[in-house]
């Protein structure tokens, strides 16, 4: 993702930085969809795998990135555990 876009997105509840996910934040997110396990905070169950993805700064939220486009919607985003 672009610096600058990066540099001007925030979280939509608490207006904090986001940071792009690492691999292995989105390898845990993607192994819990193909298990079937995970749930966004709106409590729909995914069933694709993430391709791309931001984080809260304190770590505690992922929102995804669909087709380039980051998804910054309090239902959408998914609560990290690990």
């Amino acid at each position: 993702m672009d610096s600058e876009m990066l540099s001007i997105l925030c979280t939509p509840d608490t207006r904090k930085p986001l940071r792009e996910a690492s691999e292995s934040e989105i390898s845990r997110v993607n192994a819990e969809i193909s298990q079937g396990k995970l749930k966004t905070v709106g409590g729909t169950l995914l069933s694709e795998p993430l391709e791309d993805a931001l984080v809260s700064e304190d770590g505690t939220k992922l929102y995804p990135v669909k087709n380039g486009i980051p998804v910054l919607l309090t239902d959408e985003a998914i609560a990290l555990s690990f």
